[in-house]
């Protein structure tokens, strides 16, 4: 047989015009589900990242095709609608996911479970709210099933397999010769597959299913990637000249044994990241608060937009006196136990390691509780919520705290723990006598009266304060929220009175910060009650931070921050000996660079601000070409090292022998 006849065989026996339908109506549904999530979720959206989705969207086809075309035409039709029905699911998730805790869903988040399980009313509601969405995403399985008589599934014959195999390998190698054609974007599709980790940022980016792939594949296999190069001083550089007399200020860092024995490669690679780090230097404050008494609070969604002089008049005070933080930010890291996270060790959470670090079994020699008592101070730790949610009380013992009580393991007998949110004027009321006395305390809250669902029905503080913010001209849910925060203030007011009726007030430091702003509220309420315009991005971060005393003068810090700086900078003022390298933050007040980092690796400096879903860079300054590679790199170090710390185990191989 001539070739050419031999030829025209094997296309009559591939039945093109099959091969093709089943192809494209594949391609047409994956097209519909990710343009209309990118749609639906972002006002803008870069040409690089429909091209990275359109990618993936020609290799999925193909899988989708083989396995949809595999056995009988009856089965074929099952196997269909069980894969339309997994993908409107997949979609639904990140959809309500996200318009529920304002980032998106890993697979490393089913290690935090019982989080849905304990508000599952509040997921219920979530559902029902996104319904229209989730309808949206079930379209193409609906539309199936209608027509489900009509739908012709065939079973492939091998020649036509074999062209989806064709299919496959082509669009793969396409994909794999154009991912290194955009390692030149900054966090484009190179980045995303070999330098990022995070999928707030990669779903934007490549897509929903090919986050999902990427996640999946870091689950199983783990996810490494190299300390990048970075051509930035991250400590100012003072050019003035100075009078002779001038005081030189030394580093926070300690003798460290970086060449302790190790086999282990993720440890060797923190180990020359510190070498090469120089740390933050001491400064005028180091030490200003030796000695004085410290009040570490952890805020329920506290946020600068439910503060007034007239409802909230503690919190104006606190917040607008002392240390005056203008461009302090508390990035979104899922919830309460990524603000906290990030609040007591002052390390970047990471989604792969929360679940270890609610374990408990980390060694943190710079937890709080750790450190002052080693200094001999009395250490406490309250919560007016449940002790053993999340495992609050295996991470609280590993930072130290040996006495930590909440609702259920001592508090309910004190107070009443059966309203949602508990009262933390409560709180105060009934723990302060235990610490009030003694002659050096460190006492840790975390509040809970300013957690959603903002609404008068279905939050008993909100209900409380009712009356206080009837006269605002705002939505429900913003002046329910503004009710919860005059329950944060009255606590406050009543802790600073008996501080001062204990003669303690003088001696005593107040540190107060959010675990994340008010994510249930949206963002026109937000701004309704913003002094300043706010994107969903980067401008909902922005908070006020408490570093307060009742003789420190006023001090405005202009420089970005962030909640990791938080821990460092409290150490330096209360004169701790503590190594700055092991932090992921910076001490606020050192000569150090300022940045804020959001969850989906958005940036704040002096220099500008970065939105790294459209990698657009707002200027203040005039910057190096390279600026924003060179800033995105220093933050994926900080993160990266930040996550092997806590996934190694780190300090207990470099403290413990």
């Amino acid at each position: 047989m001539k070739l050419k006849d031999k030829f025209n065989e094997i296309i009559i026996k591939l039945d093109l015009k099959r091969v093709f339908k089943l192809y494209f109506f594949w391609f047409i549904v994956l097209l519909f589900l990710e343009f209309i999530f990118l749609f639906m979720m972002y006002d803008t959206y870069k040409k690089d990242s429909i091209i990275n989705i359109l990618y993936f969207i020609t290799i999925l086809s193909s899988v989708f095709s083989l396995i949809s075309g595999l056995f009988t035409s009856k089965i074929n039709k099952i196997i269909t609608s069980i894969i339309l029905g997994i993908l409107g699911l997949l979609f639904s998730i990140q959809c309500v996911f996200y318009n529920t805790f304002k980032v998106y869903f890993s697979l490393f988040n089913l290690g935090l479970a019982d989080q849905v399980k304990s508000f599952i009313k509040d997921f219920i509601r979530a559902i029902t709210n996104n319904i229209i969405y989730i309808f949206i995403f079930f379209i193409p399985l609906i539309i199936y099933l209608l027509f489900y008589s009509n739908f012709k599934a065939y079973k492939n014959n091998l020649k036509n397999n074999i062209t989806y195999i064709f299919i496959l390998i082509i669009s793969m190698i396409l994909f794999s010769v154009y991912i290194p054609t955009t390692k030149h974007i900054v966090n484009g599709a190179y980045d995303i597959y070999h330098n990022v980790n995070e999928v707030s940022l990669s779903i934007p980016k490549v897509g929903v299913l090919n986050s999902y792939f990427l996640d999946l594949n870091r689950v199983l296999f783990g996810f490494d990637t190299d300390i990048k190069e970075v051509n930035i001083k991250e400590n100012k550089e003072d050019t003035k000249e100075q009078p002779q007399e001038i005081k030189e200020y030394g580093y926070n860092i300690l003798e460290l044994d970086l060449d302790k024995e190790t086999t282990n490669s993720e440890i060797k690679m923190i180990n020359e990241y510190i070498k090469n780090d120089n740390g933050t230097k001491k400064n005028e404050y180091t030490g200003i608060f030796k000695d004085y008494n410290l009040i570490y609070i952890t805020a329920e969604s506290f946020s600068e937009i439910g503060i007034s002089k007239e409802l909230t008049p503690t919190l104006y005070k606190l917040v607008n006196s002392g240390f005056v933080f203008d461009n302090f930010y508390t990035p979104n890291n899922l919830s309460t136990i990524g603000g906290e996270f990030q609040a007591l060790t002052g390390l970047f959470p990471d989604s792969s390691i929360l679940k270890t670090w609610r374990n408990g079994n980390n060694y943190f020699p710079y937890g709080l509780a750790s450190i002052y008592k080693d200094l001999g101070y009395n250490t406490y730790a309250y919560h007016n919520n449940s002790y053993v949610f999340q495992d609050r009380n295996k991470y609280m013992a590993s930072q130290g705290f040996d006495n930590f009580l909440a609702c259920f393991n001592g508090l309910e007998k004190r107070m009443n723990c059966k309203t949602w949110p508990e009262s933390d004027i409560d709180m105060i009321n009934v723990t302060i006598s235990d610490y009030i006395n003694k002659d050096k305390f460190m006492t840790y809250y975390m509040t809970v009266s300013g957690h959603f669902e903002y609404s008068f029905s279905d939050n008993y503080i909100a209900s409380k304060n009712k009356n206080l913010v009837s006269s605002l001209n705002v939505s429900d849910s913003a002046k329910a929220y503004v009710a919860t925060q005059i329950e944060l203030d009255r606590a406050l007011e009543k802790l600073l009175a008996e501080l001062e009726k204990n003669n303690k007030l003088d001696k005593t430091v107040i540190v107060m910060q959010a675990d994340h702003y008010p994510y249930e509220l949206d963002l026109n309420s937000i701004n309704s009650l913003s002094t300043f315009e706010r994107d969903e991005s980067v401008g909902v971060n922005h908070n006020a931070l408490i570093i307060w005393n009742n003789k420190l003068k006023n001090k405005h810090i202009s420089k970005p921050c962030m909640s990791t700086d938080v821990l460092p900078t409290i150490y330096n003022l209360f004169g701790i000996e503590y190594d700055s390298r092991l932090f992921t933050g910076r001490d606020i007040l050192s000569d150090s660079m300022g940045i804020a980092i959001m969850k989906n690796h958005s940036w704040v400096t002096e220099d500008g601000t970065y939105y790294s879903n459209t990698n657009n860079f707002v200027a203040n300054n005039d910057v190096s070409d390279d600026y924003v590679r060179n800033i995105n790199n220093l933050i994926n170090n900080r993160l990266n090292i930040s996550r092997l710390i806590v996934k190694n185990n780190y300090y207990d191989y470099l403290f413990k022998d």
